[in-house]
């Protein structure tokens, strides 16, 4: 997966409001680290229908974060889960992985 996390959306999303900008980025620093570990404990836990609310709350981010065809891709995973499947689990990870360093950087 080549696709990168980029500010595209949130610079297209704030007009050029450079307040804005960083009040998002904040909210996004602050929640996805919480969302991300919430969404490991249920996976560890074996709670497939909470990992799929989990993942259905991160999609936003992802999106957010100008990933696309990650987005797809969580969208998929999403509706595999509901069906009990853990269909492109490690493809996920791999997004959360990407999405984390990202962020580490701003």
């Amino acid at each position: 997966m080549k696709e990168k996390p980029n500010l595209t959306y949130i610079n297209a999303l704030s007009g050029g409001d450079i307040e804005f900008e960083k009040k998002l980025i904040n909210i996004i620093k602050k929640e996805f680290p919480i969302e991300k570990e919430i969404y490991f404990k249920n996976l560890k836990e074996k709670k497939y229908q909470e990992v799929a609310e989990n993942v259905h709350k991160l999609k936003h981010k992802i999106i957010i974060l100008g990933l696309e065809n990650s987005y797809e891709l969580a969208v998929t995973y999403e509706n595999n889960l509901k069906e009990g499947s853990l269909d492109l689990k490690e493809d996920f990870q791999i997004i959360l992985k990407s999405m984390t360093n990202f962020l580490n950087t701003l």
